[in-house]
This record gives structure tokens, C-alpha cells and sequence, in this order.
């Protein structure tokens, strides 16, 4: 039912790499994973054979038109949209979140409040703090420091009939928290706010459905999970609709058109798609909790539950080996929290950058820094002292990878920075 280790890894042509003579193992996939040959060879085959622009009346252009129509399908059925004309592409997430908030805006009065949250990643935070520039008042929500959750009578107390929207992460990417975004549009809706969700972190390890989200907005990248540098922003239509967008009188009035400016990505399109069936490919069909899907949207679902049940034991292996290794302090939610396969800690006498290259040099990829949380590392009192140290898994590492780490931090504990 899980993820077959033997079969997944050598699907990534990168993992062949070595530093000193030992395999490299990759736990930086929180800033981006490593990326199938599928997904290389479809963006290969795009610019071997059908590169040209859009919308022309040549077999190039057409062919460009099926790979943009494809990639749209296969994130509505990675998301569960209703239909293909809700997903828009873009640069990235943080570039559409921004136009997202400038679209927002334009309807936006004096009194109007945002709510945003002091755990989110600054890509759903800055974009909605410029909109007090348009007399809109911006209220951050507070986190618990001491278990990295969302304060939600916090929540509760700041939102108000004159909320316009609530920004919220479905997922820390810095200590894997996640939150519960059902309950919060649920709220918001209450209130008549809509509600934008980054997914970034959350989309490239649990199955994502936006209807059962309840959500007006969610944005991922599709390189947390496997493809190329592209942003997704999934639209609900009658929100959607709504909006007012800052575009080139030539483009569509239309959704999704109204919200991408100029060409798109087309060659990381044609990514887009190959990542989200080789995500199909890693599931089996007779997975439990499938009732009602169908195709490939089916397929992605038990795709990412079979990710999910790889990744849960080498998370529950690292933190019990972490938790043995003196002066290593984790930060994240507490045991019982729902959270994502993201582990960030400190570890005494040794700064975060020099753990990291410690790391890197014995072939263990690892961020250091705040991953622009900014705001939430600010909050544990960390920024002084460069941030956190953070290993994420992915469905292409090892047990025998963790505990080479874990190791390894042991070693570098025992000694002076």
C-alpha cells in the first residue's frame, strides 16, 4: 500500500549523484524535490517537438494548446476542481499570489480587514499586507511559540463582518504543522470572508480537495511535487468571476486567462502534467478512502495516501532518533498534531549554516535559514541566530538514508562548532 523505495528511486536520475564517494541523499524537498525522468523527458519533448506559441493555426501551435488544456486537467484532477477552467498557471505561487491580491484589492474598500497569519511563509503574507496601500487593514493572527500551532480563538476574536478574506497555509513549511482549513472557511465563510490557502507544502504530501476545503483560492508549486518551476492557483468560479484583473486588453476577460499575463511556461506545462501522473503512478487503486473518485483523480489520491504512508514511519524514526541526540531541540507541533514529514531544529553550540555544510559535505542536503517564514522564526526568537536547520522526507528517501543522518548529528552534537 505504500511507496515501492526500490521501483521510486530510480525514477530520479539525480539520486545516482555522490559527494566523497557516498550516494547523496536528498532532504530538501520542502525547497523543491528532486524530479523524475518522466517529467524531464516530457519537458524535453515539448521543446523537441511542438514548441511554438499559443492559439495559432499551425500544428506546433495546436499541439502547445492540447499541453496547456492537459496540464490544466491533470491539476484539477490532482485537486479535485471542478473543472479545468478553475486552475490558472504562473512564474510561481508567490507571483500569483501577489496579482491574486492586487485583483482583490481593486474591490476592496476603507474598512475592509485582512486576516493573515504569523505561520505562514511570506509568499501569503507580503501580497496581502501591500493592500494596505488601498486603506485596508491587515491583522496577523498569532501563533503559539511554544507548539507552533495557530492561536484559533486568536482567529475567532480578530475575524468580523468586515473581513474580506482570511490567508491562510494549509501547512507549515517550515515546522510541518498543519492546519485545519476546512474549519477555518467554514468560519470565514460565516463571517462572508473568502478564503485563499497557499498549499505549497501542504499539496506535495497529502491529497488535496478544494471542495472539500471549502476554500475560494488555493496555490501550490507544482516543483514540491515532482515538476517543473511552475505556480497553480486553483479559482472558484463565482469568485473568480468577481474579479477585476490587471491585464493586456488582448487577453480573455474570462477564467482562467484573466489572471495569467503573457505566455505561459509551456515546456514546464507539459512537466506539470508528467509529474501528476507519475504521482498517479506510485498508489495502488484498491486503497481505502477512494469511494466516489474516478480516473486519474482516483489515481492521484491513492498516489499521494501511498506518499503519505511512506513518509509517516521515516518521520516517526527520525524525531525518535533526534529526540536521543544532546543539545538537538525540535520545533513543531506537538505529538497528536496533525502535521507534514518537515522536521526543524536546533542543535546547541553549532549555528544553523554550519550544520548545513557539515551536512552537504557528507552528502546529506538539508535547508538552513528561515525558508521565508519569516515571521514565524522571528516569533521563536531564532532570526538572531540563523534560523532552524530542516530536513524533509520524501517518498524517494530511505530508512537507511534517516539513520545515516541522524548518525551523523550525533556526530557533529559531540563536537564544537
Amino acid at each position: 500500500m505504500t511507496v515501492d523505495p526500490s521501483w521510486c528511486r530510480i525514477q530520479f536520475p539525480a539520486l545516482a549523484q555522490t559527494v566523497g564517494g557516498r550516494p547523496v541523499a536528498f532532504f530538501d524537498g520542502p525547497g523543491g524535490t528532486q524530479v523524475p525522468a518522466s517529467v524531464i523527458e516530457a519537458v524535453s519533448a515539448y521543446l523537441r517537438e511542438s514548441n511554438a506559441n499559443a492559439h495559432g493555426a499551425f500544428r506546433t501551435s495546436r499541439q502547445t494548446d492540447a499541453v496547456i488544456e492537459a496540464a490544466r486537467t491533470a491539476m484539477a484532477d490532482m485537486l479535485g476542481a471542478g473543472s479545468p477552467r478553475e486552475i490558472a498557471f504562473g512564474q510561481n505561487m508567490t507571483t500569483l499570489n501577489f496579482a491574486l491580491a492586487r485583483a482583490v484589492a481593486r474591490g476592496a474598500r476603507p474598512g475592509d480587514e485582512i486576516l493573515v497569519t504569523e505561520i505562514d511563509h511570506q509568499a501569503n503574507i507580503d501580497p496581502w499586507k501591500a493592500l494596505a496601500e488601498r486603506g485596508v487593514t491587515v491583522r496577523e493572527v498569532r501563533m503559539d511559540p511554544d507548539t507552533c500551532t495557530l492561536d484559533l480563538e486568536d482567529f475567532r476574536n480578530k475575524l468580523s463582518p468586515r473581513t474580506l478574506l482570511v490567508a491562510v497555509s494549509w501547512a507549515s513549511n517550515a515546522v510541518g504543522t498543519i492546519n485545519d482549513v476546512p474549519a477555518i472557511a467554514q468560519a470565514a465563510h460565516q463571517a462572508g470572508a473568502l478564503v485563499s490557502v497557499d498549499a505549497v507544502h501542504y499539496a506535495a504530501h497529502e491529497p488535496v480537495d478544494v471542495q472539500a476545503a471549502g476554500c475560494d483560492f488555493l496555490l501550490c508549486s507544482a516543483y514540491k511535487f515532482f515538476g517543473p518551476h511552475v505556480g497553480v492557483l486553483y479559482v472558484r468560479p463565482d469568485a473568480g468571476e468577481r474579479l477585476e484583473t490587471y491585464k493586456v486588453r488582448p487577453q480573455s476577460d474570462t477564467l482562467p486567462e484573466k489572471l495569467e499575463t503573457g505566455t505561459l511556461n509551456h515546456e514546464g506545462l507539459a512537466g506539470v502534467t508528467a509529474a501528476v501522473d507519475f504521482i498517479a503512478s506510485l498508489g495502488t487503486q484498491e486503497m481505502e478512502g477512494l469511494t466516489g473518485l474516478e480516473g486519474r483523480r482516483r489515481a492521484v489520491a491513492a498516489g499521494m495516501t501511498a506518499i503519505r504512508l511512506h513518509e509517516e514511519p521515516l518521520l516517526g524514526r527520525f524525531l525518535e532518533g533526534a529526540s536521543t541526540i544532546a543539545g538537538l531541540k525540535v520545533y513543531g507541533p506537538p505529538s497528536g498534531h496533525p502535521r507534514t514529514p518537515t522536521v526543524s531544529f536546533t542543535i546547541q553550540g553549532h549555528s544553523p549554516r554550519a550544520v548545513a555544510r557539515s551536512l552537504g559535505d557528507r552528502g546529506f542536503f538539508v535547508w538552513d535559514g528561515d525558508f521565508y517564514a519569516t515571521t514565524l522564526v522571528e516569533r521563536l526568537g531564532l532570526a538572531p541566530s540563523g534560523g532552524l536547520i530542516r530536513v524533509g522526507l520524501a517518498p524517494y528517501n530511505t530508512p537507511e538514508e534517516v539513520d545515516g543522518l541522524l548518525e551523523t548529528l550525533d556526530e557533529l552534537a559531540r563536537k564544537g562548532d
